[in-house]
């Protein structure tokens, strides 16, 4: 990519944009994931019922279900993608606030539907959410566009975890909870300034046809189950490590919430410095090239939680395995996110984003479980060990089906997605 293109990438407005949008996005996903098992850890609940609150994330991975009718039907405001954008994210708030209100109590049950339900709003503002990034950027802003917003992400991610369980250990986590909530305030004033994309198209006729079509159009596509394969397993050593690391750091080798939050803090620098730098990496690598030095690096990641185990509590080693995972983390995400966007056809692209990043979801909703049987069974040294080896099949895919990818950075959904 030329230098000048580069620089006008870098002070484009659609991608300037990404940062809040990615912000609003990721804050809800992390108070009904690490920050909900972290407040139940400390509430003193046991290690396998915060494995079945991971099923709170199960929205995450149904969403593609919904996804028709948030294509079919226009809001009477605001337009077809912005209008979902309003509504789903002033709920999404809302739900956290009620969290916080609720507490967990004597019956933790109560909260967790309406994490639940929290989880289910924030799904589906991610579905908009991406079908407005998808139709917003053309496609020589995909990379880093993609990179933007996981920083964007991330940053909330950190901050709905390592600043909600320092802030927890001052004002509780009733007053956290409604403090997060406020803060998605930030996408709401971004939603209200943004634009409506050029390529959003028109809303199918009707609701079987809004279902129907994408998926007649993804599954006559030569080598789909392949690169469906790729979707669900690119990530899912990253997931099955990131399960329980919460309860891994605090239950596992003892260390205070604010212990965890100070150092995941302090990953938030590194956090945004990868995912930058695997970003403009992309604007020179090929697609292929960056998913595969990128799931190389993330796989590797798991193991410094590995030999975190193998020394026990150690301060600096918990750091330097946050800002190893955050940094590898954020490029592997950068990278898969530009993937996905490549495979939609932009007459359904919230149907099919939903579809394809609901896969992904499948690992991170459904190993909390079986990851907290793993620990029970071998101990947490050789878990990490497990989500190393799991992350492989994901890398030796993008080997495979390194053909069917653009091959220069400039193509990544520069054409209709025909594989």
């Amino acid at each position: 990519m030329a230098t000048a293109s580069l620089r006008q990438i870098l002070s484009n407005q659609r991608i300037g944009i990404m940062l809040p949008l990615g912000f609003a996005s990721g804050l809800p996903l992390a108070m009904t994931a690490g920050t909900l098992q972290a407040w139940l850890a400390v509430a003193g609940v046991d290690l396998k019922t915060i494995g079945i609150f991971t099923l709170v994330g199960l929205p995450y991975t149904l969403k593609f279900l919904w996804a028709p009718v948030m294509d079919r039907i226009v809001p009477p405001w605001l337009g077809r993608r912005r209008g979902w954008m309003l509504i789903t994210q002033i709920a999404a708030a809302v739900g956290l606030a009620l969290m916080g209100l609720t507490g967990s109590g004597d019956r933790p049950e109560w909260l967790g539907a309406i994490a639940l339900g929290v989880a289910f709003m924030s799904a589906s503002l991610d579905i908009v959410f991406d079908a407005y990034r998808t139709d917003l950027l053309l496609p020589p802003e995909r990379g880093f566009g993609a990179a933007v917003w996981v920083n964007g992400y991330r940053l909330a991610l950190l901050l709905a975890s390592a600043g909600a369980l320092v802030v927890a250990d001052y004002v509780g986590w009733q007053t956290t909870y409604l403090f997060i909530a406020a803060l998605m305030g930030a996408g709401v004033v971004t939603i209200l300034l943004s634009s409506e994309p050029p390529m959003v198209g028109t809303a199918p006729a009707s609701l079987a046809e809004a279902v129907g079509l994408p998926l007649e159009e993804l599954f006559a596509r030569p080598g789909i189950y392949g690169l469906l394969g790729l979707i669900v397993l690119y990530k899912i050593g990253d997931a099955v490590a990131g399960s329980l690391q919460t309860a891994f750091f605090i239950g596992g080798l003892g260390f205070s919430a604010g212990d965890v939050g100070y150092a995941k803090g302090i990953g938030i620098a590194a956090t945004l410095l990868g995912a930058l730098a695997g970003g403009l990496a992309m604007a020179k690598l090929s697609l292929m090239r960056s998913l595969l030095l990128f799931g190389i690096l993330q796989a590797l990641s798991n193991l410094s939680f590995m030999f975190l185990a193998w020394i026990g509590k150690s301060y600096v080693g918990l750091v330097a395995s946050i800002i190893v995972e955050n940094v590898t983390g954020g490029m592997g995400t950068a990278a898969f996110v530009a993937l996905v966007m490549s495979l939609c056809d932009h007459r359904y692209t919230a149907t099919q984003f939903a579809l394809l990043s609901s896969l992904e979801a499948f690992g991170r909703v459904f190993s909390g479980r079986p990851s907290a049987e793993i620990v029970a069974l071998v101990g947490w040294a050789q878990f990490f060990i497990v989500s190393f080896l799991l992350a492989l099949p994901g890398i030796w895919l993008v080997w495979q089906y390194r053909r069917q990818l653009p091959q220069e950075a400039e193509e990544v959904g520069a054409r209709e997605p025909v594989l």
